[in-house]
């Protein structure tokens, strides 16, 4: 290989792709590999993963537990905004890629390395995601980007590469799609769910159960928030990292947060994806429930209008950039208020809304009412309406 380099820090699943990466690493650049997993909540998929590692020829193995990093560094932030992209994604892969960077060019540093390399395919969203961050934390950085060199071009010659090696992959023939896990959500493309009118398996759900099958009871939670951000369950306040995997297992246990799309990747295809959120689907309608008693509705509006830009940044891999700032920075600003309880009903893959009360609360129930009054004079309205419709009749006018 051109350009050499004499050590790399490879971001490690252990899947099928990256366990292949490493000992391709190894045999094609003749260096050394250190492998670097975040434990972002995988669960038994970080299960031997140094031991594996090791095995396969890495020098050192990092597993760096950033669990609650991920959780309030990462994921309330996305949730102040309110995050969603295209109308439907929780951005449960995009917005974990910017934290991988981060650490391990943190490791790079430390450990002397010369190159970073990632699993991404040059096909997919997350090479972008990757090598943005990399960039951002040193312009001049070694990336090594195997799908975009090797001639192992698909999951079937990566399986009979590892075969040949002696690697152990989870993959097999009968479930050749791929997925990614953390705390947010786990997501399964490729594979058997390339044709969109195909249906995903049951068995394929890890994080919930079939709405189906969820309990016949609904269950009734209550979410108390400060300054946009969850603090307690049922007036528990807990870390943020635990508070939202107890989120996950309210929100799995009642079929909570599944969905099946396709979406507009960046490097323009689009690309099918089933996702798994429950905690995720949970606090987002909850956060938009305290929101609507104590965010002024033009600050809402003006807010909700970024929505679409702020999603597609995190999509698009541009999390440490100077107009991601600039978004977080005002969207903050208006979550100072947004404190209060949300009570909501947790029932077969649905969760509504039934209560939401906050000392910061704007809802007035004297201006409110359909009773009598003595606050408001409905008989304003008819002024409010005829400046408001001016501009209209001169048109008609006009046009007469």
């Amino acid at each position: 290989m051109s350009n050499k380099v004499n050590k790399v820090v490879l971001a490690y699943s252990g899947g099928l792709d990256t366990s292949v990466i490493l000992k391709w690493l190894i045999e094609s650049y003749n260096c050394e590999v250190i492998t670097f997993s975040a434990d972002l909540g995988q669960e038994e998929e970080l299960d031997n993963l140094e031991e594996k590692a090791l095995k396969t020829g890495a020098s050192k193995a990092y597993i760096d537990d950033l669990r609650d990093v991920f959780i309030k560094d990462y994921v309330f932030p996305a949730f102040r905004a309110n995050a969603i992209y295209e109308g439907q994604y929780l951005l449960g892969t995009s917005i974990a890629r910017p934290l991988i960077a981060k650490r391990q060019m943190e490791i790079a540093k430390a450990e002397g390395a010369d190159a970073v390399s990632h699993g991404s395919t040059g096909k997919g969203n997350d090479q972008v995601r990757f090598e943005l961050g990399y960039y951002a934390f040193d312009p001049n950085i070694k990336i090594i980007a195997p799908w975009r060199e090797w001639d192992l071009n698909s999951r079937t010659a990566l399986m009979a590469f590892a075969e040949k090696h002696g690697i152990e992959v989870p993959q097999t023939p009968k479930k050749p799609y791929s997925t990614d896990r953390n705390m947010l959500h786990i997501s399964y493309e490729g594979g058997v769910l390339e044709d969109p009118w195909d249906r995903a398996t049951d068995d394929m759900y890890t994080m919930s159960i079939r709405p189906e099958d969820a309990p016949d009871k609904p269950e009734i939670i209550e979410i108390t928030f400060k300054s946009g951000d969850p603090v307690a369950i049922d007036g528990k306040e807990m870390p943020p990292g635990e508070l939202f995997k107890e989120l996950n297992t309210m929100g799995g246990r009642n079929g909570i947060g599944r969905i099946d799309i396709v979406e507009n990747r960046f490097v323009g295809m689009k690309s099918r994806g089933v996702y798994e959120t429950p905690g995720g689907t949970i606090l987002r309608d909850a956060h938009m429930a305290i929101e609507s008693i104590t965010l002024d509705r033009e600050v809402a509006h003006i807010r909700d209008s970024f929505i679409p830009k702020y999603a597609e940044l995190i999509y698009n891999g541009f999390w440490f950039s100077p107009e991601m700032k600039m978004l977080q920075d005002m969207i903050d600003s208006t979550q100072k208020k947004v404190s209060g309880v949300v009570c909501m009903k947790l029932y077969k893959g649905n969760c509504y809304v039934l209560g939401r009360k906050s000392d910061e609360s704007l809802y007035n129930e004297d201006f409110a009412t359909f009773e009598d009054d003595d606050v408001y004079s409905q008989k304003d309205a008819e002024g409010f309406i005829k400046l408001n419709a001016l501009r209209l009749r001169i048109q008609k006018l006009v046009a007469s």
